[in-house]
């Protein structure tokens, strides 16, 4: 094993070119409203939980696809930018992903994604990346992309790899999946979609972290249930937070010691979620570590 393939994190997962309008309030159906400002920025669950990765500590690679497009271009320099690895980032001929999305004064979101390029990963493309994704210290998923594709990547998982895995959007679970599972990170409205957590944790996933915003969070296992306090801020965008929290969460599962480091690295990654919440954007947004240690210690 070389250097280049051991990552302390690496993520499978999308990549788009997020469009955000902003707004006083979002449209009702059939409604327009006027903004009164607009801003590119890369974007993508994959994405940002790759960068909020690398920004809290970790040595990160991210392996996805992206169009032969001007947006291509731009997430494959946003990486670089952040020091995460492209090797594995395929070029494909379907058009980089993009999000639409809105944002409200109030610090509401609403988001309409467009696949391209991400439901192009193929599992071809995970075989080629195996090496870094059998020696990852933490192997970090999401659910833009197609289901097979993630489940050969959970299958490639090493012997010592902790599986992470945000079940977003919440999608019907194959056992296959389920089973290869260590830390799964739904919302409150994604864990019932997905059975529930005892559901969750009889299919064999070892610990369910249910996210609740500002309340903070919880982690459900067999040794029962703990609560993650919530880091108190005013919002002024929601968006990306909970890919802070999973990319914040997995870097630090990485550089802290794994998994007997869980309620630690949970308050890592609650905090790095409240803090970028206080930035428009989700990858402009997401802490650095030196940021959160600091929130830490407060």
């Amino acid at each position: 094993m070389t250097m280049h393939d051991a990552f302390d994190v690496v993520v499978v997962g999308s990549a788009n070119l997020d469009l955000v309008a902003l707004a006083t309030r979002l449209p009702h159906p059939g409604e327009t409203v006027s903004a009164h400002g607009y801003f590119e920025a890369c974007g993508g669950k994959g994405a940002n939980q790759a960068i909020a990765a690398a920004r809290a500590g970790a040595r990160t690679a991210f392996v996805g696809a992206v169009g032969r497009d001007a947006a291509g271009e731009t997430l494959r320099r946003s990486f670089v930018d952040d020091d995460v690895d492209v090797t594995h980032l395929a070029t494909v001929s379907e058009p980089t992903g993009r999000a639409l999305i809105g944002v409200s004064d109030d610090a509401e979101n609403l988001i309409i994604v467009v696949p391209g390029a991400n439901h192009a990963l193929s599992i071809d493309h995970i075989n080629s990346a195996s090496r870094i994704i059998s020696n990852a210290k933490v192997l970090l998923l999401q659910l833009e992309i197609r289901l097979d594709v993630v489940q050969r990547a959970v299958e490639l998982a090493g012997e010592h790899t902790i599986v992470v895995l945000n079940p977003a959007p919440a999608a019907v679970l194959s056992d296959a999946i389920v089973r290869c599972v260590d830390v799964i990170t739904p919302n409150e409205h994604e864990v019932e979609l997905l059975g529930g957590v005892a559901s969750l944790l009889s299919r064999g996933v070892d610990h369910v972290v249910v996210t609740e915003g500002a309340r903070g969070a919880r982690l459900v296992n067999s040794t029962g249930e703990t609560r993650i306090a919530p880091y108190v801020v005013t919002p002024v965008d929601t968006t990306g937070a909970g890919d802070a929290f999973c990319g914040a969460l997995s870097a630090r599962l990485a550089c802290d010691g794994g998994l007997a480091n869980l309620p630690s690295a949970l308050r890592a990654g609650a905090v790095a979620g409240a803090l970028s919440t206080l930035v428009k954007g989700a990858v402009p947004s997401l802490p650095r570590w030196e940021a959160i240690a600091a929130a830490l210690s407060a």
